[in-house]
């Protein structure tokens, strides 16, 4: 009779952290999506982030860099000066985020420190246009922790693709947004399947008794 091999049965998603192999990865926080006078207007967005989200990512970083954990930053930023490596999305989206530019840059409020990592990405994924994938199983991650912008683009984009990679991925459910609230439930319903959901308090929590 055919069966799963023990160690292949999982009775949760929620397996215990182990520090050496969890990152923090902190999607397009950065100062082009947070410019609200020269965006699209989506005032639920901007006033979930700055309220909420911002300052739970904040918290999330201090807590990992507090711990040991490898703190990652991915930025919206072209490869070539006139865009030309942008991905076809992001050219028909009209995406042009100048390489080395203020709009480019994390913002100041969770702004990267020491030699952590920020990777470039010109796709809703960052396993699909960057060597991150490379990068982590260097290092020997094998846990990802997802916060940032937006929930039903990049972030659901990136839980799905890690999935599919081999990752155990976590979702910060309050650790993202995007343009409104409705929005934001219906895509973490939607990709829940693929990750384990926690909340900043209760991931904070798992830190703090998973690394004792």
């Amino acid at each position: 009779m055919s069966a799963p091999r023990q160690r292949d049965i999982y009775e949760t998603r929620a397996q215990p952290l182990r520090l050496e192999r969890v990152g923090l990865l902190v999607i397009d926080v950065q100062n082009w999506v947070m410019d609200e006078a020269n965006r699209q207007p989506r005032p639920e967005f901007y006033d979930a982030a700055r309220s909420q989200v911002i300052p739970n990512i904040a918290r999330l970083i201090d807590a990992s860099r507090t711990h040991g954990v490898e703190v990652i930053y991915t930025v919206m930023e072209n490869f070539t000066q006139d865009g030309r490596d942008r991905s076809l999305d992001y050219k028909l989206s009209n995406f042009f985020i100048p390489k080395g530019s203020l709009d480019a840059k994390v913002i100041d409020e969770v702004a990267p420190q020491g030699d952590e990592m920020v990777i470039p990405k010109t796709s809703s994924s960052l396993f699909n246009s960057t060597n991150f994938e490379y990068l982590i199983r260097n290092i020997g991650l094998d846990t990802i922790i997802v916060t940032g912008f937006l929930t039903d683009q990049c972030v659901d984009h990136t839980v799905r693709d890690g999935a599919d990679r081999g990752f155990h991925m976590i979702c910060v459910s309050d650790g993202c947004a995007t343009d409104t609230q409705a929005r934001h439930a219906a895509a973490l319903n939607a990709f829940k399947g693929y990750c384990r959901m926690e909340t900043t308090d209760s991931l904070i929590a798992a830190m703090k008794r998973d690394f004792a």
